[in-house]
């Protein structure tokens, strides 16, 4: 299967003399993706090699001399004129000093040679691809699929294209209503690893977000020098039955007999093997608003659930708010960028779930309930009188009569 925006984005950016980096947790399909822009390249008649570093003769030899990639492709020399050499290179983290290998191939071959390489984790971007990459780069993310690709993945292309419909009329009845929140159930319940999402059965689904969890997981913990990976895990656990809640970390480090600076560590560490986000308060009258304090969200519903052990139908939940409240997390991130998106609460204990930043206060505030039922729009009055120019919204599954704020799907 193929994610065609991802690989059209990917693919734009070969005509770019900057290194294309492609990052993102493990799992996610960033091989693949590269592999279909290998194809690409194979019908356009470019010359092209794929080479991962997980192979320890071609990490060593690239550990000795960076120039030594060229033992195992055709020399820049020997590129024809008018063509370029392209290297797609799977998990350069691996390299010993990744910022240093990728400076040189741009600076002494950026004419004849084109990289795209791929990252598991960005812990390691973040620690080693430094300022000496300034320019010579562009850093592409890919995530888990989003509902709109979870229905491509499951050959439903009519599906996707009714969903999109669905988006823009708040009492939407089509002809597939029924069956596309069928399928948005079972997304909010298993995400969308693509592994996960072709899994033939649930017991396939969690067999592969068990895999995950335990391997993968405990690779990027090893990796990034987690001494305690019991306790590391019991901290993502945590994390995952409070998601949507604020972060104390030393709340955390006394419930697992561990530092304070130690939670925070381990969180860093799991945002930057793209598990976990944080959201950071909005701010506009600090002495109202006091909360400092994060709030946590999984970057996929299907690895929330795992951790919390609870694969229970949605309609059997207690937990279908927080399933929901996730979700909108991460389609806002998409749609408005991550750092525009915010939460506000006062100390008084006001609050309203997102916040998106679209100018000096202005913006779009979204309050998210299972029911609209549950949306009182008296209840944020504070706000709205407080920053007049955020349009507030309440987005909820369940839509059962007219509010006098909109409600919206996303």
């Amino acid at each position: 299967m193929k994610r065609v925006g991802a690989l059209q984005t990917l693919q734009a950016h070969l005509t770019k003399p900057q290194h294309s980096i492609l990052i993102g947790p493990r799992q996610v399909g960033k091989t693949t993706l590269v592999k279909q822009l290998a194809e690409i390249l194979e019908q356009q008649g470019e010359i092209w090699y794929y080479l991962t570093f997980e192979d320890p003769a071609i990490l060593d030899a690239i550990n000795l001399h960076p120039e030594n990639i060229f033992n195992y492709t055709m020399l820049p020399s020997a590129v024809p004129v008018g063509k370029k050499l392209y290297l797609i290179i799977d998990e350069v983290q691996y390299a010993a000093n990744p910022s240093n290998f990728l400076k040189l191939l741009y600076d002494k071959y950026a004419a004849q040679v084109k990289v795209i390489a791929t990252g598991s984790s960005a812990f390691y971007i973040d620690k080693n691809f430094k300022d000496s990459l300034a320019g010579r780069k562009r850093v592409f993310e890919l995530f888990p699929l989003s509902f709109h690709e979870f229905l491509q993945f499951k050959q439903e292309d009519k599906l996707s294209e009714e969903w999109l419909e669905m988006q823009h009329r708040e009492k939407y009845q089509g002809p597939n209503r029924v069956k596309i929140n069928s399928f948005f159930e079972e997304y909010l319940i298993y995400g969308g690893y693509p592994e996960v999402v072709l899994a033939g059965t649930d017991k396939e689904k969690q067999e592969v977000l068990k895999e995950l969890v335990n391997s993968y997981m405990k690779k990027d913990a090893l990796e990034a020098g987690v001494r305690e990976e019991q306790k590391f895990f019991q901290l993502a656990r945590l994390l995952a039955n409070q998601a949507g809640n604020m972060v104390n970390s030393n709340e955390l480090g006394n419930t697992l007999k561990m530092a304070g600076a130690t939670v925070d560590n381990y969180i860093y560490i799991m945002q930057k093997s793209f598990i976990v986000n944080l959201l950071t308060p909005f701010y506009g009258n600090l002495r109202k608003e006091l909360t400092k304090m994060p709030k946590v969200y999984f970057n996929d519903n299907g690895l929330r659930n795992v951790l919390t052990n609870n694969f229970s139908r949605f309609s059997d939940r207690q937990d279908k708010g927080e399933l929901l409240e996730n979700y909108v997390y991460n389609r806002l991130g998409k749609l408005h960028g991550a750092d525009s998106l915010h939460y506000w609460r006062t100390a008084d204990g006001n609050e309203v779930d997102f916040i998106v930043e679209q100018g000096i206060r202005l913006g779009l505030a979204y309050e998210v309930k299972y029911n609209d039922v549950a949306f009182k729009p008296n209840k944020y009055h504070k706000f709205t009188e407080a920053y007049p120019d955020f349009k507030l919204f309440c987005i909820s599954a369940v839509v059962s009569k007219e509010n006098t704020i909109e409600v919206v799907r996303l």
